[in-house]
């Protein structure tokens, strides 16, 4: 099975804002990726990104069964049809989630704390992308 954590993080809300991934088979990494985006952006569209950006590159290494780890109580809600979407932007990219789960057998949203080694790791990578461009936050 494979596992994703995705982070999405804005310094402001809008604002200069990244992702980070991390996919793994258990505890072993098969990838890692960052990248700040183009675009301010909110945290919660920062986190839809990262999302989507995860399940391309789970793509590269299965069609079988994932399970996506994620900080955001409201996307993993959002994708489990407990909340609505209202935000049109983030329905745009919530639907552009919709479709990209047809490229695999089964998968699951899981929220989860912060706290988390891996989804720390995914915190971790955006923020640095975040620092190099942008500075240290404060």
């Amino acid at each position: 099975m494979i596992y994703t954590n995705s982070d999405g993080g804005a310094r402001g809300n809008p604002g200069p804002s990244a992702i980070g991934i991390v996919v793994r088979d258990n505890d072993k990494v098969l990838e890692e990726y960052a990248e700040v985006l183009k675009k301010p952006a909110t945290n919660n569209i920062a986190e839809y990104m990262a999302l989507i950006k995860a399940l391309e590159i789970a793509g590269k290494h299965t069609k079988g069964e994932i399970t996506c780890i994620l900080d955001s109580e409201l996307v993993v809600r959002q994708l489990l049809g407990e909340y609505s979407v209202k935000n049109p932007y983030l329905m745009k990219l919530f639907l552009e989630v919709q479709k990209l789960q047809n490229n695999f057998e089964k998968i699951t949203y899981k929220h989860v704390k912060r706290t988390d080694k891996n989804q720390k790791y995914a915190d971790y990578l955006l923020n640095q992308k975040l620092d190099e461009k942008f500075g240290k936050k404060r």
